[in-house]
């Protein structure tokens, strides 16, 4: 078996129960086992945008996030290189000064909402993974999220899902799940497929299952 990471890909739409799936591939192999970069990491710095600028910007299209960096780091995760992820904030807009080090271990998980859309990145996966959960239930999640998180308002986040979500995810983040080794519908809450998921993961990282309850 190879010494290098093996690379996980966690697909689907903003609110789609992402989050919940990758916490359950931690619990199974362990937090000394894994690593995760998420996509949203990625998004260009635009402090040098006007700030009252920068929330009309459309963060949902594929050209706002720098993926050829996050190729890149992949890459050298995958040599068992450390790799300085950026640290975006998402009330301003703008990467921090701060990276991330993160370092290859059995698993790397990456996750978000265009990965299995851009064919550098889905050629890096080892496992391709599509979370899939109805839009009335991923809008509601994103509201609370952008409220509690983000320093959002409901009338912003209704603005922002109608304006720019919701069109991007039918040009590019719905049609990219045929692209999945696997679908989880209803996300987390569907313990068959996570565990049919968990089962093949333990399988090619070689690893033992660590959530023994």
């Amino acid at each position: 078996m190879s010494d290098q990471p093996v690379i996980i890909g966690v697909a689907g739409a903003s609110g789609s129960g992402k989050t919940t799936v990758v916490g359950e591939i931690i619990r199974a192999l362990g937090h000394d086992q894994v690593s995760v970069i998420q996509h949203d990491s990625y998004y260009y710095d635009r402090s040098e945008v006007p700030e009252e600028e920068r929330s009309s910007i459309n963060y949902d299209h594929p050209d706002s996030l720098e993926t050829a960096l996050l190729e890149t780091h992949l890459r050298s995760i995958k040599n068992l290189e450390p790799v300085e992820v950026p640290v975006y904030d998402f009330t301003n807009h703008c990467r921090k000064k701060e990276t991330t080090t993160v370092v290859g271990k059995k698993a790397i998980i990456l996750e978000g909402i265009l990965i299995l859309s851009d064919s550098r990145l889905r050629d890096l996966m080892d496992i391709k993974v599509f979370v899939d959960t109805d839009a009335d239930l991923r809008i509601l999640r994103r509201i609370k999220r952008d409220i509690a998180e983000r320093g959002r308002d409901l009338e912003s986040v209704v603005e922002q899902y109608l304006k720019t979500v919701r069109p991007m995810h039918l040009e590019f983040v719905e049609p990219s799940k045929r692209y999945a080794d696997l679908l989880i519908p209803n996300g987390g809450r569907n313990t068959v497929a996570v565990d049919m998921m968990i089962t093949k993961i333990v399988s090619i990282t070689g690893t033992s299952h660590a959530d023994l309850s």
